[in-house]
Parts: structure tokens; C-alpha cells; sequence
């Protein structure tokens, strides 16, 4: 099986309970996109390529005027979640526009350079404010991991805020010097 980039995030969800297309790109709105996103134009053709593979298995479920596609993992769509699972994979890669937007920032006037650290941390603190709520909402308690993760996004988002409020002070100090 040739495995895409949305690959796991199908599985995975879907190991968690079956879900239409539109379910998926929900709960990845909500959740894996503040660390691994997915749009429709990959999750739709993803979702077909693993029904013929036969890592899933859909059923259409009459819903309104459509009927609504729903997929279940299957035994070997569990058995690829789980080879992925334990792969050998430990590299932590890291694309970040904005942060590679700052490594070519010497390119700019100062202020303008300086803009885009305070855009930097106003996306820091955005993210922040969001993933606060989500951990706010009432309700079912996450499965262990799932709020594991949660908690990784509000330190990441809490420690990259004050960093670029340490980076913003220490520039400025160096215009003034």
C-alpha cells in the first residue's frame, strides 16, 4: 500500500468510530490541523484510494435529499494503522512558512521584518486562544493521547508567544543601542 500524507489521519480517525468524508475533515479541523491538516481535495480521493485497497469499507446512509457516504476501518486498515504506528519513524520534521519567512526576514527593512515576528506571535497566541477553548468544552473526557497532544499545542503555542516577545524586545534593543 502506498501511503499518502493523509493516510494516518484517515485511519486513525476512523479506527476511532466510522465517519463520512465530511466527519473526517471536521474533526481534523478541530484537532490534527494545528499539527498535521487535511483538506477535502486530499481526504475524498484518499478516503476511495483506501476503500480500494480495502483498508475501509463504505456504506452509503440515506441523509436528507443525499445519501452520505460513511467508512469503517477494516482488519487490515487496523493492521496498516498499527505497522505505521510502530514504524521506525522518530524524525520530528518541522515546516514552518512562517518561521522560514523570518530566516530570509534580513531581506526586509527592520520594521517590516519586525512585522512579521509580531505576526508570528499574534498566530502563537490565535492558535492559543482556540486550542484553550477546545480544552474547555464540556463533555466525554479525550482518550489519554488525544489530550496528551492537546496539552503539547497550548505549552508549543504558550512557549512560541513568549519567545517572540523575547525575540521582539531583544531587536528593538539592539535598533535603540
Amino acid at each position: 500500500m502506498k501511503q499518502t500524507a493523509v493516510t494516518p489521519v484517515v485511519l486513525g480517525l476512523l479506527a476511532m468510530r466510522p465517519r463520512s468524508g465530511y466527519d473526517i475533515k471536521t474533526v481534523v479541523d478541530r484537532s490534527t490541523r494545528f499539527f498535521w491538516a487535511a483538506s477535502y481535495g486530499q481526504i475524498y480521493p484518499e478516503l476511495r484510494r483506501l476503500e480500494q485497497d480495502g483498508l475501509i469499507e463504505g456504506e452509503s446512509v440515506p441523509n436528507g435529499a443525499r445519501d452520505r457516504r460513511v467508512y469503517e476501518i477494516t482488519a487490515a486498515g487496523r493492521k496498516a494503522l498499527e505497522d505505521w504506528l510502530l514504524g521506525s519513524t522518530t524524525t520530528v520534521e518541522l515546516r514552518d512558512e512562517s518561521l522560514l519567512r523570518l530566516f530570509f526576514a534580513d531581506s526586509l527593512p527592520q520594521e517590516q521584518a519586525l512585522m512579521l515576528l509580531e505576526g508570528r506571535k499574534r498566530g502563537h497566541e490565535q492558535y492559543l486562544e482556540i486550542l484553550r477553548e477546545i480544552e474547555a468544552l464540556p463533555g466525554g473526557k479525550d482518550p489519554t493521547f488525544v489530550d496528551l497532544v492537546l496539552h503539547w499545542g497550548i505549552d508549543f503555542n504558550e512557549w512560541g508567544a513568549q519567545w517572540c516577545e523575547r525575540q521582539l524586545r531583544r531587536l528593538r534593543k539592539q535598533k535603540a543601542a
